[in-house]
This record gives C-alpha cells, sequence and structure tokens, in this order.
C-alpha cells in the first residue's frame, strides 16, 4: 500500500510539473507573439519585397547574395523598429479604435517601456548593420525614414488630413535603401521607383482610412478631410492618384529599365487596380474599400517583380 501511495504522488507531482512547463512554455510562445506584432509584420513584407526590388534592380554583374541579405535583414530591423515605435507613440490612440485595441500595448499585455527598448534595439542594430556591411548612405536612408516616420508623420496624424502626403515621403524610401546599398549612390532610375510606390500608397492608404473612418474619428485622427462626410474627395483623389500610377508605372519600359514584358504587364495591372479604385468611387463601401486594399497589395509585389524579371540593361 505504501510502495502504491507513493507511486499515485509521484504522478500528481509529474502531472503537476508537466502543466506547469506547457504553462510556462504557452506564457513564453504568447509574449514571443506579442513582440512580433509590434513589429508590423504584414508591412514589412512589403517593406522588404520593395528594397529587394531596389537592390536587384541596381545591381549589375553576379549578384553578392551577402551584401543582398544584409541590406534586407537590416532594413527589415529598421522598419520593425519603426513599427514598434510607432505602435509605443500610439498606444493611447489605439485603444480607442476596434482595429487595434487587441494590439499587445493598448491591450496592456507588453509595458510600454518595454516596446521603447525593444524598438530602440531594432532601430539601432538595423542602421548598424546597413552602415557596416552595406554602405553609410543606405543606413543615413532606413534611419531617415524611421526619423521622419515617428516625429513629422505620426504626429501630425492628429492634426491633418496632408498626414497622409507626408508620410507617403518616407513611406516610398525602400527601394531607395535597395537600390544604395547596391550601387552607394542613386539615380534618375531610382527615383521611378521610389514615384511608384509614393503614388501607392494613396489609393492604399486612403481605402483604409475610408474602411475604418470610424475608428480613426473615435481617436481623433485625421486620416481624411473633415468636411468630405460623403467620400466624394477622397474618390477623387484615389483616381487620381491611380491614373498618375499607371502612367508613372509605365516609364521603366519606355526609358530601358524595363522590357516589353513588363510594359504588357504594367499596363494590365494598372488596368486592374484602376478598376478596382473606379468601383470604390461609384458606390463608396467598406467591402469595396476592402477589395481596393487587397488589389493594392497584389498590385505592389507583381509590378515589381515583373520590372526584375524583365530588366533592362541600364
Amino acid at each position: 500500500m505504501r510502495g502504491m501511495g507513493e507511486a499515485v504522488q509521484n504522478m500528481k507531482e509529474l502531472t503537476t510539473s508537466g502543466v506547469i512547463h506547457n504553462s510556462l512554455r504557452q506564457a513564453v510562445v504568447a509574449r514571443l507573439r506579442d513582440y512580433w506584432v509590434l513589429t508590423k509584420p504584414e508591412v514589412n513584407l512589403l517593406v522588404v519585397m520593395s528594397t529587394l526590388a531596389g537592390f536587384y534592380l541596381a545591381w549589375r554583374g553576379p549578384l553578392n547574395v551577402t551584401l543582398l541579405l544584409s541590406a534586407l535583414f537590416g532594413t527589415l530591423l529598421v522598419a520593425s523598429g519603426t513599427g514598434t515605435l510607432n505602435q509605443y507613440m500610439e498606444r493611447t490612440s489605439d485603444c480607442s479604435m476596434r482595429r487595434t485595441a487587441r494590439r499587445p500595448l493598448p491591450a496592456a499585455r507588453l509595458y510600454p517601456a518595454e516596446a521603447l527598448v525593444f524598438g530602440i534595439l531594432l532601430s539601432i542594430g538595423g542602421g548598424a548593420l546597413l552602415w557596416f556591411e552595406a554602405n553609410p548612405l543606405a543606413s543615413i536612408l532606413a534611419l531617415l525614414t524611421l526619423a521622419t516616420y515617428l516625429l513629422i508623420y505620426t504626429p501630425l496624424k492628429k492634426k491633418t488630413a496632408l498626414c497622409t502626403l507626408i508620410g507617403a515621403f518616407p513611406g516610398a524610401m525602400p527601394p531607395l535603401i535597395g537600390w544604395a546599398a547596391a550601387r552607394g549612390s542613386l539615380n534618375a532610375e531610382s527615383l521611378v521607383l521610389y514615384a511608384i510606390l509614393f503614388l501607392w500608397q494613396f489609393p492604399h492608404f486612403l481605402a483604409i482610412a475610408w474602411m475604418y473612418r470610424e475608428d480613426y474619428s473615435r481617436a481623433g485622427l485625421r486620416m481624411l478631410p473633415p468636411e468630405d462626410l460623403e467620400g466624394r474627395v477622397t474618390s477623387r483623389q484615389i483616381i487620381l492618384f491611380l491614373t498618375t500610377l499607371v502612367l508613372v508605372s509605365m516609364v521603366p519600359a519606355l526609358t530601358g529599365q524595363a522590357g516589353m514584358i513588363y510594359l504588357l504587364g504594367a499596363v494590365a495591372l494598372g488596368g486592374f487596380f484602376l478598376l478596382h479604385g473606379a468601383r470604390l468611387a461609384r458606390s463608396r463601401t467598406n467591402a469595396l474599400a476592402r477589395r481596393l486594399v487587397l488589389a493594392s497589395v497584389i498590385y505592389l509585389p507583381l509590378i515589381f517583380s515583373l520590372m526584375m524579371f524583365d530588366k533592362g540593361s541600364l
């Protein structure tokens, strides 16, 4: 009987130990997941893709894989730091919006100081990696993007709807970072990539702003013109920027930066993107705004992929 009792006790201890171990593991995984969410991975995917396009289109000769990976990882670290610090700065506003209220900071799963330190370390690490493994220009462009995004664009969101215009300048920087990492300088061809990403941001972010206009209003963020209650001004802006984007996207083929395959693809993708913008302009519903956002995240990787596939000889 005594031996059986000891066996039962041992089983209980093992079970308790297993439960504690499992709970601890789940807590660690949940915490790591929250840190991951702070970096805005869904945004970083497009950032890395745009950086890759800039690097590949600038590079001549056999590809330097080590330099490419350093450029991509360094840019990713700075972008992750920017996203983290942005959430740190906007944690109060995020509490007021349904779409962001469950983020780690407004939901109090992480302390603000943790996010602040994490964001600073990511940013410094990324800037240093670009400086020493790529070149100072790439590092300066990445850190300039961080500074303008956090110190100019983010505060302006509470002051004026022009914040989207201001934020588009740092937002279009990833292809230039990639280009600078590859060549150590910028030129007119690199600015075409910048212009494509600059213009792409307006239909993308204006559609998001229209879809979540009530959320933004509750948080005091002025992402849309305050008098544009029916969305007519916003719709006209979307069509204007989309039309300009389609025209600018043809420039690489006209200058020899890309070939005929790219040109045909750019026209087709531009028509696809513009069609979704026109539908939203005609019937300004949240469902159509969501489709335009989806069209935008399909368009951008494909337009840059086409350009890389049909790369010219400049």
